[in-house]
């Protein structure tokens, strides 16, 4: 099974590439030209989004900075310990939800501190996968099509990062302690 996963990987962007090409072929429908458009519809998008994504690495950066991942941990401590949740996985669980980069970087840390197969860099590779980066999805493509109003969306992906932060510790400690 896990050979034809891994094969199947191999062809399968070749072959989703050559169905569009002869869907378009088909239909006479100038491929090139529609991709050309889509690029410069991206590129003007990446450009509206520019603002947000800055707003986004300063507030990380400023957060990181301030020390107040410091007092965070500190007054989370003894829960942490109840819970068997490493303290260096909690910068991880609050910049998940800020910055994918953040939390790579983060997740790196982790890793090469702690060693590959430690509980905290399983921990925080769990907690990578099962979260997303709320507030750079909701700011970027709100932002992109211009809905000023997404607080009722952004509770929802708030609620499902710490639904999914509650789901990772309760797997790791099942799967890894």
């Amino acid at each position: 099974m896990i050979k034809i996963l891994n094969t199947l990987s191999i062809y399968i962007l070749p072959l989703i590439i050559t169905v569009i090409l002869c869907y378009a072929l088909y239909k006479k429908s100038p491929a090139y030209e529609h991709f050309i458009e889509g690029a410069k519809e991206g590129f003007n998008i990446s450009i509206k989004i520019i603002p947000y994504l800055i707003a986004i690495i300063v507030c990380t950066a400023m957060f990181r900075a301030s020390g107040a991942i410091d007092i965070l941990q500190n007054t989370l401590k003894p829960i942490l310990d109840y819970f068997h949740i490493p303290i260096e996985t909690t910068i991880l669980m609050v910049t998940r939800s800020l910055s994918g980069s953040a939390t790579l970087g983060v997740l790196s840390d982790i890793i090469n501190q702690s060693g590959a197969n430690s509980y905290a860099a399983k921990l925080a590779a769990v907690i990578t996968g099962s979260s997303e980066t709320t507030f750079y999805v909701a700011s970027v493509y709100f932002g992109a099509v211009g809905i000023k109003k997404f607080r009722h969306a952004l509770l929802a992906g708030i609620l499902a990062d710490i639904t999914g932060l509650i789901a990772a510790v309760w797997i790791c400690s099942i799967f890894f302690l």
